[in-house]
């Protein structure tokens, strides 16, 4: 099985490993040592994401093709936020097929991971921690934030208006699934492969804290 090429971000007291070309498979750890095997772990986690977008579920091999240094407001708070070398890569007709398909498939994993989950999730460590619902609107909030770095602006839908998070990830697909030349679509903008990773993750992330804090596991 060909190894999966990872790249670290590197913050003073956390680091983000993250799989380069399979959206939304990025985990955090203390040390290069600990992120990586954290994101091995999470491998079972992410394979349902490979088996919607029907593509074959990658290793958990790594190959370490870049370090990044993290931005000290959010990589250390846990947010991915550095745009890799990488990411400047051209994405032909393939490949952005690909990736738009394992972002839909990121998609169609949250929304199952929010109909099995129960309104009211068990709390943290602290008793903090948002909700089903509020969980879902941060998310679609965080995504029509997102738009204006790649050039899709759309209204944040509700929460339980179907037709109208259909549209905007309809929206968002229109641009991110296709070909590029790895240039950012607006100035100051992420570049595609960087903007289909960050919704990819934050996604999932959230997904798999509702999984974790489910009152009925």
């Amino acid at each position: 099985m060909t190894r999966t090429a990872v790249y670290l971000e590197m913050g003073t007291r956390r680091v983000f490993a993250c799989a380069a070309d399979w959206p939304g498979w990025c985990r955090l750890g203390r040390t290069e040592e600990e992120a990586l095997e954290t994101l091995a772990a999470y491998l079972p986690r992410y394979a349902p994401v490979a088996e919607l977008a029907r593509v074959p579920v990658p290793s958990d091999a790594f190959d370490v093709v870049e370090r990044l240094g993290g931005k000290a407001a959010y990589t250390d708070y846990g947010v991915p936020a550095a745009v890799a070398d990488g990411d400047g890569r051209p994405t032909r007709d393939e490949e952005a097929a690909r990736q738009g398909a394992l972002l839909e498939a990121v998609w169609a994993r949250f929304d199952q991971v929010v109909r099995a989950s129960p309104a009211e999730l068990r709390k943290g460590p602290r008793g903090g921690g948002r909700d089903r619902d509020k969980m879902v609107d941060h998310v679609l909030g965080a995504e029509a934030g997102y738009g204006r770095k790649y050039g899709v602006k759309f209204k944040q839908p509700a929460v339980d208006d179907r037709t109208a998070i259909e549209a905007a990830r309809a929206a968002q697909l229109d641009v991110l699934a296709r070909p590029s030349d790895g240039t950012p679509p607006v100035p100051r903008g992420w570049p595609i492969r960087y903007a289909i990773r960050r919704i990819a993750w934050h996604a999932l992330d959230h997904a798999w804290e509702m999984e974790d804090r489910s009152t009925t596991r």
